[in-house]
């Protein structure tokens, strides 16, 4: 189960440290999967080492909570911010164990038209097919077929009030939720993949 444990604003050269603010209940034996929301409040093109590390650490000390299996950054970083994020999940890879898996949210252009993915150290990336607009919309094949797109992006991420047809095809399937999570909006999780 992948849960959001931070959020890190950029403002420039100043970094915000936005903890979680609501508590988590799980089962002690869920293994979980950290997720680090990045958001700037301008695009920035590249950073300083030392903020980039600052940001980095924080991010691998969220592995370090109790039952994480892996962290996950959720970053929509725009074409001018690629060469900070590059560096940034380099400098996370570097500073994890190898058996701690990185995996990243990805744009649905990321995975089907763009491939800049091919360049990142990372071991999973989430296809995100909901919230697509008109624009986006032939992206939503991704959905159904699994082999047009980046080889990085072996998983799909979904929403509960954005039903869509979603072949599993031995991917990992993330289901986002805008409410709060009930017995039964975890059922309808649980179906959402053929």
């Amino acid at each position: 189960m992948a849960f959001l444990a931070q959020t890190i604003t950029i403002d420039g050269r100043i970094v915000i440290h936005g903890p979680r603010r609501q508590p988590l209940f799980v089962d002690p034996s869920t293994p979980l999967m950290t997720v680090t929301r990045i958001e700037t409040a301008a695009p920035v093109a590249a950073l300083d080492a030392d903020i980039v590390d600052d940001v980095a650490v924080a991010i691998v000390r969220s592995a370090a909570l109790p039952q994480v299996i892996g962290v996950q950054v959720d970053f929509d970083a725009v074409r001018s911010e690629r060469t900070f994020y590059r560096d940034l999940l380099r400098r996370i890879r570097a500073r994890l164990p190898t058996n701690v898996p990185v995996s990243v949210t990805a744009l649905a252009s990321w995975c089907a038209g763009d491939r800049w993915l091919d360049q990142l150290p990372i071991d999973e990336a989430v296809a995100m097919i909901f919230r697509l607009g008109p624009m986006n919309a032939p992206y939503a094949a991704i959905a159904d077929t699994p082999t047009s797109v980046a080889r990085q992006c072996t998983a799909v991420g979904t929403s509960l009030d954005e039903p869509i047809h979603l072949r599993r095809s031995g991917r990992r399937v993330y289901v986002f939720n805008p409410k709060s999570w009930t017995p039964e909006s975890v059922r309808l999780a649980r179906g959402v993949a053929e």
